[in-house]
């Protein structure tokens, strides 16, 4: 029943911020630079569950940017889905090891946490937040992807935590954006 209700706020979630992808070196920031999230990790107020669920999306975002799409994979269960933007749900590890195939050197997926809730159960939590991704398009022009993502986590029968689903939505195009034509149209 209470991994119910954990998807139930978790679709609400999803429902409600219109997820599509994730941002930078655990926090994310404001136009001048300064940190626009607190750290829980750094608030003493912060429930246990929260501060857990915070200290592995850490680890999650810290082994990802060292080890690209094949250190990414290895944080999912073995029945874990990804749902990235605008593509196809992916079904286990397997499966979201063949499609994240990219190198850190060629891409940077930075995220940080916004909030956190973990199950009173404490064998199940989500985080949320915001995401960067940078790489470089065919000419070498810098591409940099913002948005939104959900993780779920399970606590594994071994204790260890691992994602049973990452959920993650570009940000909408900006106001300003909507109405201009590409350059030299």
């Amino acid at each position: 029943m209470q991994t119910v209700r954990l998807f139930s706020i978790a679709l609400i979630l999803l429902i409600t911020f219109g997820f599509h992808s994730r941002m930078a070196n655990g926090q994310v920031l404001s136009a001048d630079g300064q940190s626009a999230t607190p750290n829980a990790l750094a608030d003493s107020t912060v429930k246990p569950g929260k501060a857990i669920l915070f200290d592995l999306e850490a680890q999650f975002a810290k082994a990802t940017a060292e080890g690209g799409g094949k250190a990414f994979a290895t944080w999912f269960a073995e029945d874990g889905v990804s749902l990235g933007n605008g593509q196809a749900a992916v079904h286990g590890r397997d499966a979201i090891a063949k499609q994240a195939t990219w190198s850190p050197k060629d891409y940077q997926l930075v995220w940080t946490p916004t909030d956190a809730e973990m199950s009173a159960t404490g064998d199940m939590g989500y985080t949320w937040g915001h995401y960067e991704g940078r790489s470089h398009d065919a000419d070498g022009n810098s591409k940099v992807t913002s948005g939104r993502y959900l993780t779920i986590w399970r606590k594994q029968p071994d204790g260890s935590w691992k994602v049973v689903l990452d959920a993650s939505s570009d940000e909408p195009a900006g106001a300003d954006d909507c109405c201009k034509l590409p350059p030299g149209e």
